[in-house]
């Protein structure tokens, strides 16, 4: 499970649920729901709120306790990041099905998140990357052409 530092976040900047709601377009509910780890909250989502409030996505899924500023990431790319899943893969030496079994989805699902077809959930990504010990800010950020 996600461990998540966004509910510490969103006070940290003094915001209500009904606040950061507002910026994310969501109900004061689906805030609750993602800190209360219910739900997870999207990829996209969660990089915007790391770009807009100048939080590290590492630690706000609870992988690193310090808050390390990066660059923001610029434009959401499933395609780039798709790439990057099936290179990183490949240098793991492991099958679309191996990864798909550590994630808990079909192979069907993670081809099309390497095909850049659907947006790597945050789970799947945070799976990905704490079971190989992968910062998501550096995974994300990788140039890849």
């Amino acid at each position: 499970m996600l461990d998540n530092n966004l509910k510490y976040a969103r006070e940290d900047l003094e915001m209500t649920q009904e606040e950061l709601g507002y910026v994310f377009g969501v109900k004061k509910a689906t805030i609750s729901n993602w800190e209360n780890g219910y739900d997870i909250i999207p990829l996209n989502k969660l990089i915007k709120f790391c770009n807009l409030y100048d939080y590290s996505l590492d630690f706000i899924v609870g992988f690193t306790r310090e808050n390390k500023i990066y660059p923001k990431l610029d434009k959401i790319d499933k395609v780039k990041i798709g790439k990057k899943l099936k290179d990183l893969r490949k240098n793991l030496g492991l099958t679309q099905q191996e990864i798909a079994n550590e994630c808990s989805i079909s192979r069907a699902t993670y081809c099309h998140y390497e095909l850049g077809m659907n947006l790597v959930s945050t789970l799947t990504l945070y799976t990905i990357c704490k079971n190989h010990k992968i910062s998501m800010d550096s995974f994300l950020r990788q140039q890849k052409k």
